[in-house]
């Protein structure tokens, strides 16, 4: 029996396995370095999932990642960036020349987290660092936030809005036809929200995220928690497979989610004293007394959602005459942005970015300015009806008088005689219209 056979079939399993391996080979094909205040997330984008390993090395701090079975090489002369906590990056001897070593250079000691992430438009697989300098002071807005919440300042405080423009960074959200990306229409929209907040004595906005760049979900409401937030806002632009589907729609917290949520926080010792304000640190471990925790979370989380199905209501009341409604009446949801027990929180998609008519308004300017100004007069309305307690709005609400009207008065009228505008008579009393009925007691604002 001749050899040669055997002979080919072996070069040709050679042959096969080689370029197999040269097929396998990964590519970096770029980077991207997202600062944010207190984290930096670096991204690199691979031809296919990465395999790596890494380790860090101090004085000088570096972290170090071995890519396996990565060619070719990314230039990072031209790598723009603006973080505090990345010097550069470069690269350094392999472990084997079928391999890549990387070196983040770093400019203090910072534990990583580094994962990768399947393939999602517009961009192929990653991997990810994230790098979150835990020591790095709060930024200057929410710093000034706080104190001006907590400041010893009598009843005067101000209602602290926190605004969360969904996405960010790394994240685009939904991208529509034309290109749009989620993560700029809403902070855009959020921009405009804040600046009405801003204008309004008594009022003050927290921005969660204030440029482009990626912000835990988990910590949007705990950034909310610590700016001293009454109220938790979260704005989007919904998506959908086909470009039918538009309009707007709000969202609260599910009960089904509500009550795990509760479990979750009661299950962190921390977490419940954070909320309660350090209570928990004198109610002991028994099974007593965390039934009284539970109680107070319970309670909580009840005021929370009421509030927040509530307030719904009212952005829906001033978003349609705005946009087209997708659904006329809030929806509940199981969504991380919503799970604050303490804080009411809403999420509004503003339109259907993926439809495309939906998509032009919401790169317009002057609807995004609509849909910011809807927000904010549901947003006045509910605290000029309950404001919270210790506020400039609460005092003054105390000191507001009342009026029952009379045969041929009228809200003008009424407006000239107390010093006073139709638009907050109207805002002080949740009237939808200049209507009013003899009998009807009105509350008078403060001129």
């Amino acid at each position: 029996m001749s050899r040669y056979p055997v002979l080919k079939s072996l070069l040709l399993m050679w042959c096969l396995c080689t370029w197999s391996a040269m097929a396998a080979d990964n590519k970096i094909n770029s980077v991207r370095i997202w600062p944010s205040p207190d984290n930096t997330r670096v991204v690199f984008d691979l031809d296919s999932a990465p395999q790596y390993t890494y380790f860090t090395l101090s004085k000088p701090e570096r972290l170090v990642i071995d890519l396996a079975d990565t060619g070719g090489k990314f230039n990072f002369a031209g790598l723009a960036n603006e973080s505090d906590l990345v010097k550069k990056i470069r690269y350094s001897t392999p472990k084997n020349k079928r391999s890549v070593r990387l070196v983040v250079e770093l400019t203090k000691k910072i534990k990583p987290q580094i994962f990768s992430l399947p393939p999602t438009a517009p961009y192929s697989d990653r991997l990810v660092i994230d790098l979150r300098d835990d020591d790095s002071q709060p930024s200057r807005q929410s710093s000034q936030q706080v104190v001006s919440h907590h400041a010893d300042e009598g009843d005067d405080r101000n209602i602290i809005v926190a605004i969360d423009a969904g996405h960010g960074g790394e994240d685009p959200g939904s991208i529509g036809s034309a290109g749009t990306y989620e993560k700029n229409i809403t902070l855009a929209i959020a921009k405009q929200l804040a600046k009405m907040i801003d204008a309004e004595q008594g009022m003050e906005a927290f921005m969660v995220r204030r440029g482009d760049y990626y912000v835990d979900l988990n910590r949007r409401t705990e950034l909310a928690r610590k700016a001293g937030a009454d109220l938790f806002v979260s704005i989007h632009a919904d998506a959908y497979t086909t470009p039918q589907p538009r309009g707007g729609s709000v969202w609260v917290l599910s009960m089904k989610r509500a009550n795990s949520e509760l479990g979750h926080w009661l299950e962190k010792r921390e977490k419940y004293s954070e909320l309660l304000g350090g209570a928990a640190e004198v109610i002991q471990n028994t099974d007593s007394e965390r039934y009284l925790s539970q109680a107070l979370l319970d309670m909580s989380m009840d005021h929370s959602m009421t509030t927040s199905y509530g307030l719904s209501d009212l952005i829906i009341g001033e978003m349609k005459k705005v946009t087209r409604m997708h659904k006329k009446a809030p929806q509940a949801a199981s969504l991380a942005v919503l799970t604050s027990p303490d804080i009411p929180s809403i999420l509004v998609e503003t339109g259907f970015i993926s439809n495309p008519t939906e998509e032009k308004n919401l790169n317009w300017s002057a609807h995004r300015e609509k849909l910011a100004k809807a927000m904010f007069n549901a947003v006045k309305r509910h605290f000029k009806r309950t404001p919270p307690d210790g506020t400039l709005w609460a005092r003054l609400k105390q000191q507001n008088r009342t009026h029952r009207v009379s045969r041929g008065e009228s809200l003008s009228i009424l407006a000239q005689r107390y010093n006073v505008s139709v638009q907050n008579l109207k805002v002080a009393n949740n009237l939808n219209s200049d209507m009013v009925r003899i009998g009807q007691v009105l509350t008078i604002p403060s001129s």
